[in-house]
């Protein structure tokens, strides 16, 4: 059973892995070198979140087994009766130690060490060397391979000497001590604990924000009246953002077309600005074609190399914006009129969801069979906002004890962490279900409130994560040099919380795998003892501040807008924004509208016009083929000339709508023109 359960988990993860990269990332265009990396990077860091409950459990189980004279399986009835009648001769108030059962999720020894040990160096690796320097390869303007790797090296020269200096610095200072006698398991420990250190800083800023932000906006969305007005606020937000992304890239495309003129076909860069136009929108690759052919006689400037290096780099980092910002005010479309046919929806006597454009909506089995109208306004209406609200009450009762025990978490006798509690309650009745279960849940929802925020996080246009298939290969590669920095220092803190790190509990137990192969601490005591410890505190201070949105109004203060309810600047803006939903909801209504009167004509007259066609529109091939052609094209002026101008209108909706379907605006494989107006009783009665 136990390697059936460490395979069920090492197969979900990846997959779990494998959908978020599918979300975020493009299978089909990045590069592989990229989504490998990405990939493996997530891999490895769900892998140890999910493994380490299983690592918990089996050490406790070992523990028991030393706890108990080394007596891991169950005595016979005989052996237990001869041991109850010598005990009970010798002390008979004293009761039988439980013998320790196996857990169902054991794992033989040896196994979980070496699994460690691989995923963990794996992990560093991939974030401190490989990743980084995969960063700067991706955002190269360079064309050839060898190009983007110089690039990236001297790029990371500056990268890779400030860490070699911080490290140099930590084994000077071990060096200088006289009683610590420096190996290679002491190096060991020293890259790890600064690595650690590094993480656990950016941890608690992190967890500090999600901790209260997750609650919080569970409870926000059972309110549909401030999800509209925050909708309101981010449209009008991304519509400056949607129109300065098209000015930058008609700006970028201008320098395009100059180069393009300027390098003819016969010159030595020419095949760089091939490599440059094949980057652009197919509609300015297009304009470019016709411009370059308007004007052979004018010259430009030649560039240079490194100018097309930049400008390369440029037309990457334009046209990635531009496509980021249009999935991003769909998105918010969609979510704006859905929000609105909900409040339509809860005013409305019928039980029913009515959408504003359900043409666009998906008519699945799903939504035909389970997801009915009906259902779906029971559950909008009704449910959902109950639902939320009890969601989000528990997850502030997770968030309250993840605070009280990063406070408190250092004190062994008497036990104040809740965590730590739970486990040893667990442990003393040897149930290990609820040992792993405890420990699942703990930790997915402190990984939760990190994951969560580094998915949301901005840092201008350099790092965003955004989904349908439109992250950049850089802000991919970003969040997995984050989670692998992330998650080693996360687990030792939630080993902490449930004392099972003698690191900082100082208890005489058995380590678990995990936190062997991290060595031991007091090589750099003052890390162990003052800053693994008191640190965590600050996330008491960063609750409150994210409580009252401190953060967010330092960036309104800089320029950033931000939502915050009692501003002006705010409320201005999300009148904006509606004004840009009402505008964007007129457009599609007019085009809906549109394609509906193409439905109703083309249902009307379609079945007179194919009677038509076979009476008299359509004229059979023979040996002479310019007879029917001028009958039909007598027709057509005969009609035109008679017919009123509703007619015309009607004529032109049809053109619109059969163009592409092969009817009246193409010729016939015969090569007769097919008739123009539709078939009305009497139209070729002359003919």
């Amino acid at each position: 059973m136990s390697a059936a359960a460490l395979a069920v988990v090492v197969v979900v993860v990846f997959f779990l892995a494998l959908y978020l990269l599918q979300r975020y990332g493009d299978l089909r265009r990045q590069q592989r070198m990229v989504l490998l990396g990405t990939l493996l990077s997530w891999y490895l860091c769900f892998l140890i979140v999910f493994i380490l409950p299983l690592d918990v459990s089996t050490t406790i189980y070992k523990q028991c087994i030393l706890d108990n004279g080394n007596r891991p399986f169950p005595v016979t009835q005989a052996r237990q009766s001869n041991q109850t009648k010598n005990k009970s001769s010798v002390n008979p108030t004293v009761s039988i130690p439980k013998v320790c059962e196996e857990p169902w999720s054991y794992i033989p020894d040896g196994i979980l060490p070496v699994f460690w040990r691989v995923v963990y160096w794996t992990s560093q690796f991939l974030t401190w060397l490989l990743l980084p320097f995969m960063q700067s390869y991706a955002r190269s303007g360079a064309f050839s391979r060898v190009g983007r790797i110089k690039t990236a090296l001297i790029e990371n020269a500056i990268y890779y000497g400030t860490y070699l200096l911080i490290f140099i610095s930590l084994l000077i200072y071990v060096a200088a001590h006289p009683q610590w006698q420096l190996s290679w398991r002491q190096l060991q420990t020293i890259g790890i604990t600064a690595a650690n250190t590094w993480g656990l800083f950016l941890l608690v800023l992190l967890l500090g924000y999600g901790l209260v932000e997750i609650p919080r906006s569970y409870w926000l969305l059972s309110s549909y009246d401030y999800l509209l007005a925050k909708t309101y606020f981010k449209a009008a937000k991304v519509a400056t953002e949607k129109a300065s992304a098209e000015e930058n890239l008609a700006d970028v495309m201008e320098e395009v077309a100059g180069v393009h003129e300027a390098i003819r076909f016969n010159h030595g860069l020419r095949k760089c600005v091939d490599t440059i136009i094949g980057k652009c929108p197919a509609e300015y690759q297009e304009e470019l074609v016709r411009n370059a052919e308007s004007s052979r006689g004018e010259q430009n400037v030649l560039p240079t190399k490194g100018g097309l290096f930049k400008l390369h780099k440029k037309v990457i980092s334009a046209v990635q914006r531009q496509g980021q910002t249009l999935v991003k005010w769909s998105i918010l479309l969609e979510q704006a009129f859905h929000l609105e046919d909900v409040a339509k929806s809860q005013s409305s006597p019928l039980r029913h969801f009515t959408h504003s454009f359900p043409s666009e909506q998906n008519h699945g089995w799903v939504r035909r069979f389970i997801y009915t109208p009906t259902v779906e306004w029971y559950w909008e209406c009704v449910c959902r906002q109950g639902f939320y609200r009890l969601l989000a009450v528990l997850l502030c009762l997770l968030s309250a004890a993840v605070v009280w025990s990063e406070c408190t978490f250092f004190s062994t006798h008497p036990v104040l962490s809740l965590f730590a509690v739970f486990v040893q309650m667990a442990e003393k009745h040897h149930n290990y279900i609820c040992i792993e279960m405890a420990c699942f849940v703990s930790i997915l929802f402190l990984c939760f409130c990190v994951y969560s925020t580094v998915f949301r996080i901005r840092v201008f246009n350099y790092y965003y994560l955004v989904p349908h298939h439109q992250t950049d290969a850089y802000s991919l590669q970003f969040s997995g040099m984050l989670f692998c920095r992330l998650t080693p220092p996360l687990c030792l803190n939630f080993l902490g919380l449930i004392h099972m790190d003698s690191a900082i509990s100082h208890q005489d137990r058995i380590q678990t795998s995990y936190t062997s192969i991290m060595g031991s601490m007091s090589v750099l005591y003052f890390i162990s003892d003052g800053f693994y410890i008191y640190y965590p505190m600050l996330v008491l201070l960063l609750c409150f501040a994210t409580y009252y949105s401190l953060g967010s109004r330092c960036l309104n203060l800089l320029g950033f807008h931000q939502y915050i309810t009692d501003d002006n600047l705010t409320s201005d803006l999300v009148d904006e924004g509606r004004e840009h939903i009402r505008r964007e909801r007129r457009k599609r209504q007019k085009a809906e509208d549109g394609e509906n009167r193409r439905w109703a004509w083309r249902d009307r007259y379609g079945a007179q016009e194919g009677a038509g066609r076979s009476r008299a529109g359509y004229t059979e091939i023979n040996d002479d083929q310019s007879s029917p052609v001028t009958e039909t094209k007598n027709s057509v002026i005969t009609f035109r000339r008679d017919g009123e101008e509703e007619d015309e209108q009607h004529r032109s909706l049809l053109r619109g709508h059969y163009s592409d379907e092969g009817s009246p605006n193409r010729r016939s494989t015969g090569g007769r023109y097919l008739s123009l107006s539709p078939s009305r009783a009497g139209i070729f009665d002359d003919v």
